[in-house]
């Protein structure tokens, strides 16, 4: 793979910047591709083209506004509650067939540019829920566009059997640690860093940062 192309999904978050940074020693060349659906905070979408343009990595920004049409949640609407789900529910959250369309639009791309490989951050560990982030919709989908392009594109998902706190662990083996921490847009309320403490995001990044600085106490002790 050193001598291959890829292209990786990219919001500027903990996950997809971990993943960048991962794909960057993985594969020869890397580019990245931000989706903008008209998401809840446009910061996110600034944060990704700072960081791309740090890291000197083309950076595709494509236009799938039409996903905040069909899609009504707490991401593309600020009169929605951002809520986890209950009772089975899924969390308000949920964009329905958001990583279906991202990483399908992904594949069009990588296509266009001669890139084999897609990473996506998705987890099924720490998933909140999401469906659209388990493996075995990966894999599917995977079959899928490469049926429906007739290419033999590899999805990879680095992070989907990792919790929070491995995350860290990535990011710290791959030496970007408090680059992740203070450069990356994870919460919902569009705080970069840390970011607010109180949405769902916040405390999982929150909660996986502090078990993993804990497992570094206890591996010194």
């Amino acid at each position: 793979m050193k001598d291959e192309k890829a292209i990786v999904v990219f919001s500027g978050g903990q996950d997809s910047t971990t993943c960048l940074f991962w794909a960057l020693q993985t594969f020869k060349e890397v580019e990245v591709v931000t989706f903008n659906y008209n998401q809840r905070h446009k910061q996110e979408i600034e944060c990704a083209k700072e960081i791309a343009q740090e890291l000197n990595v083309t950076h595709h920004l494509l236009d799938m506004q039409l996903l905040n049409q069909l899609a009504p949640n707490a991401l593309t609407r600020n009169d929605i509650e951002i809520k986890d789900g209950e009772n089975g529910d899924l969390p308000s959250t949920f964009v329905p067939g958001r990583n279906l369309i991202f990483l399908s639009f992904a594949a069009v791309l990588a296509s266009q540019v001669g890139a084999k490989h897609i990473i996506t951050g998705v987890c099924e560990t720490d998933f909140s829920g999401y469906p659209d982030c388990r493996d075995a919709f990966i894999k599917s989908l995977n079959v899928t566009i490469n049926l429906s392009m007739d290419k033999p594109f590899v999805i990879h998902t680095p992070l989907m059997w990792l919790d929070k706190a491995d995350t860290w662990k990535l990011a710290a083996e791959l030496n970007v640690l408090d680059y992740v921490r203070e450069k990356t847009l994870t919460c919902y309320e569009g705080v970069i860093g840390d970011g607010c403490g109180e949405c769902p995001a916040c405390k999982l990044r929150k909660q996986g940062l502090e078990k993993y600085l804990k497992s570094l106490e206890g591996a010194e002790a």
